[in-house]
């Protein structure tokens, strides 16, 4: 196993200056303060420890919690976008004023009108009720990290106390409520914004101002970066990422690694030599052009539609045998624009590695659908053999999954997985009889995957369609491009580029996201000296702005004269 040289917190070098601390913030939002402090934030933030250390002084504190609808309101108004299921739920259309009681925000915002420095007023929703000459203060956090809190019941959703809530239930109401509800109010508040607040490592706040924030946003926007991957146990998780990505000896497995989900990964600005943490979705809400490219955002607005994540089985298991949903099933149920088209790269292979995918010529559904509804009852173990074709994986084999292709990475693999970006839509149907890391059956959705699984994709059509449909389409002297697919119902095209020289890309209006996936070392160049040259290693995933427009990828340090490859993903525009 080679050294790691994976940078598992790159930053955004920002010029700017940042204040650490409770005492330092509190000096620096006092000095020269004329108006009210506002202190705006996005729900997991602790509260308390917010409220504690930013109120002492105050004559008057007013409490957004206190201008809330009740709970019970709240709790009935979002019960149709919750659902009844222990997963899914559906896309709310609510906005943040439906959460607050009008009389009250607008007494409220009356009685501030002359309010002066010894005026607080704090909590979710605050700028709704901000005074013109009122300090704001906006208190981001990174989803990962309110995931971190869920499981370990600290925080509440937007209005209700559910922290002892399942995780699920919890995460199932931040991803089709809250967080639909706050980043849709947060993207009219980046122009009111004078400081920003970072308390994702609790105890060690960060306050930076808008101007240092917007130049971090800025830079980031027009040149290659990096988001911050982080890294997940699971049930399946092998040993492989503990290497090459210098993680934490002794949990027992890493089994994800999400290292280009925008929504929910983080961006770290450095300032100061400080690093200040913003959820990544915060460039795209305000840079959503510059960096999808123009057709892009026409096609997706604001969602970042490619992801790229691992799954590492490498002295692990199978995962669960899936099959995710069409576009029309998730948009009729779900209120999903797309669904979770994907692909798997394999980054390395185990000697007997396998990939199980697509169903076996002339099965029985009927059959095939009873059998695992009697292996979820327990009944009997569910022979994914006799169904569903397990094929040999090696190292730079690429598996295309188009939605409603039944399959799962096996035992002995290093996935790189290249989807579109919804990322809860896995209908599990068989998971090997085993428990999840709770110690408690995962939840298994054998009627909504009958009602989704493309029966024509057999062993016929993988072979023609799905495994290592390869075709090279460009070379030069020390340089080969090859299109490794993906599937023609799926919007995103992936190209593997192999080079010993330096190779030119060029974005055409779509954002490029790209994987080191073969050499130790490369530096991505500006041919007009936009950016500033930006070096990449082993396995690291970086994301090119379609506003670059050209740029060149060569070998560099341990790699100079030897052969690097990338595996690189955009929009397809054209069939």
């Amino acid at each position: 196993m080679r050294k790691s040289n994976y940078d598992k917190y790159p930053a955004t070098q920002t010029p700017g200056h940042l204040f650490r601390g409770w005492e330092a913030i509190r000096e620096e939002l006092d000095r020269g303060r004329k108006g009210p402090l506002v202190v705006d934030w996005y729900t997991g933030v602790h509260c308390d420890e917010l409220k504690n250390a930013l109120s002492c002084g105050f004559t008057r504190v007013v409490l957004m919690e206190d201008l809330m609808k009740p709970e019970a309101e709240i709790r009935r108004m979002t019960d149709p976008f919750m659902t009844d299921d222990v997963l899914f739920g559906y896309v709310t259309n609510l906005r943040i004023r439906d959460f607050f009681d009008g009389e009250k925000l607008s007494a409220v915002r009356g009685e501030l009108l002359q309010a002066g420095p010894e005026t607080l007023v704090i909590g979710v929703g605050a700028a709704l009720v901000a005074p013109c000459g009122a300090t704001i203060v906006y208190a981001d956090m990174a989803r990962w990290e309110i995931q971190q809190r869920f499981r370990r019941h600290e925080v509440c959703g937007l209005g209700v106390d559910n922290h002892d809530d399942p995780i699920s239930i919890q995460y199932k109401r931040g991803l089709f409520i809250d967080w639909k509800v706050l980043d849709y109010y947060k993207e009219t508040l980046f122009h009111m914004v004078d400081w920003w607040l970072d308390t994702n490592a609790a105890g060690d706040p960060k306050l930076i101002d808008s101007d240092t924030f917007l130049r971090g946003i800025d830079k980031t926007a027009h040149g290659p970066f990096r988001v911050v991957p982080f890294f997940d146990p699971a049930p399946w998780g092998g040993q492989w990422m503990k290497d090459v990505c210098d993680l934490e000896r002794s949990v027992p497995n890493y089994g994800w690694c999400f290292d280009c989900v925008p929504e929910e990964n983080s961006l770290l600005l450095e300032v100061e030599g400080v690093k200040f943490e913003i959820p990544s979705n915060d460039l795209i809400l305000l840079r959503s052009r510059e960096v999808l490219g123009a057709p892009v955002e026409a096609r997706f607005g604001k969602d970042f539609p490619i992801r790229f994540d691992f799954l590492d089985t490498i002295g692990g298991g199978n995962l669960s045998l899936q099959v995710h949903p069409t576009t029309h099933f998730i948009r009729e149920q779900f209120g999903m624009a797309y669904t979770q088209d994907e692909s798997y790269y394999l980054l390395d292979a185990g000697e007997d590695a396998v990939v199980y995918l697509g169903l076996k010529n002339g099965v029985d559904r009927e059959r095939m659908i009873e059998d695992l509804r009697a292996a979820q009852r327990g009944e009997i173990t569910f022979d994914a053999e006799k169904y569903v074709n397990k094929w040999p994986a090696k190292k730079h084999d690429h598996f295309l999954i188009p939605g409603g292709t039944i399959h799962c990475s096996g035992a002995g693999s290093m996935v790189l997985e290249i989807s579109s970006t919804p990322n809860i839509f896995t209908f599990k149907l068989w998971d090997w009889g085993r428990l999840g890391l709770d110690g408690k059956p995962r939840p298994i959705n054998v009627e909504r995957g009958s009602k989704v699984i493309q029966w024509e994709r057999d062993t016929d059509y993988a072979k023609e369609h799905l495994i290592n449909h390869f075709s090279e389409v460009a070379s030069g002297d020390g340089w080969k491009e090859i299109k490794t697919g993906l599937h023609p119902n799926e919007f995103i095209e992936t190209r593997r580029t192999s080079f010993s020289v330096p190779v030119t890309g060029r974005t055409e209006g779509s954002v490029h996201v790209l994987n080191l996936v073969e050499g130790e070392e490369a530096v991505v160049r500006s041919p007009e000296g936009r950016f500033e040259p930006f070096v990449v290693h082993y396995a690291e995933t970086f994301i090119i702005p379609a506003c670059v427009e050209s740029y060149t990828i060569s070998p560099s340090g341990p790699s100079e004269g030897k052969t690097c490859m990338t595996i690189r993903a955009s929009v397809r525009f054209n069939a």
